[in-house]
């Protein structure tokens, strides 16, 4: 029989691989967290030692919980899809293996199409697809048949198809961003339409700060435009990876201002996403983790 400390051990065996999973399924960090602090409280109420399996158990509670969460999100949310920004996940130099787990594979631009999923859609196609759970568990969790949460992933996964991602080595994609980040500071207008596709994307969250409103951008040239507006702002940048990939986070005094996640692909930014929201910036603060 599992005493206390045994149960949560076990628990604490899971806790990486069900963040991450409830962090792809809801684009935030604070969500994810909650959900899986939810699922140890279930587990702590229950009748531990009839789990057999207790990775599937805590999958599919957790799996459970994240579905709930996405249908009251999708019920209350009043913004335009296109102004969604996720939740960032930040790895500095000086902590290399901070949040591995989460930031691996899962960048901002993949997030954002996500989150145009339906919510049966977004778990079918994380658990199965980048989970491999089997779809008779999926659809145990959403309450229908194999079948029909192979057909939701399918749906999912052609949404997809299209969705920006990084290509080629991280070190090609940082010196793109370093050049960004060079012909921003220098308020280099023709330095950065040479980094920048002439399709790219900007997609910035700015809450109630000083670099609001929140926007969304197309084109090399307007996108230039805007960047050229926030020069100041790069003079306090620092590389740092952004779910996984070379990015930047500009911030002062360990005061995080902004962070900028790049999608690069054939040597130009082919899409930019940035939280500039002061509020949701407030855990990426590096003063509060020393």
């Amino acid at each position: 029989m599992d005493d206390g400390d045994g149960l949560a051990q076990r628990f604490e065996a899971h806790r990486a691989y069900l963040t991450a999973m409830a962090y792809r399924m809801l684009g935030s960090r604070s969500d994810a967290d909650d959900a899986v602090q939810e699922a140890w409280l279930r587990l702590a109420g229950s009748s531990a030692d009839e789990v057999r399996n207790l990775r599937a158990w805590l999958t599919t509670v957790v799996g459970r919980i994240c579905l709930d969460m996405l249908r009251s999100h999708a019920a209350r949310r009043e913004e335009p899809l296109e102004l969604r920004v996720p939740d960032p996940v930040v790895t500095f130099d000086d902590d290399p293996e901070r949040d591995a787990v989460l930031a691996d594979a899962v960048g901002l631009a993949l997030l954002v199409v996500l989150d145009s999923l339906t919510p049966a859609e977004r778990l079918a196609f994380v658990l199965h697809d980048l989970f491999a759970v089997p779809f008779s568990e999926v659809g145990d969790i959403l309450g229908r048949s194999a079948a029909a949460a192979k057909q939701l992933a399918s749906r999912a996964r052609r949404s997809l198809r299209d969705a920006p991602v990084s290509a080629g080595d991280q070190a090609r994609q940082r010196r793109v961003v370093d050049a960004f980040l060079a012909a921003a500071r220098h308020g280099d207008f023709a330095a950065l339409l040479a980094v920048l596709d002439p399709d790219v994307v900007l997609r910035a969250d700015a809450g109630d700060g000083p670099f609001g409103p929140s926007r969304v951008v197309h084109g090399a040239s307007g996108v230039a435009k805007q960047v050229m507006q926030f020069a100041r702002m790069a003079r306090f940048a620092v590389p740092a990876m952004v779910n996984g990939s070379p990015g930047v986070v500009a911030e002062t005094n360990g005061r995080v201002m902004a962070v900028l996640g790049a999608t690069v692909r054939q040597g130009r930014i082919v899409e930019l996403v940035i939280l500039a929201d002061r509020e949701r910036l407030r855990r990426f603060d590096r003063g509060s983790k020393r």
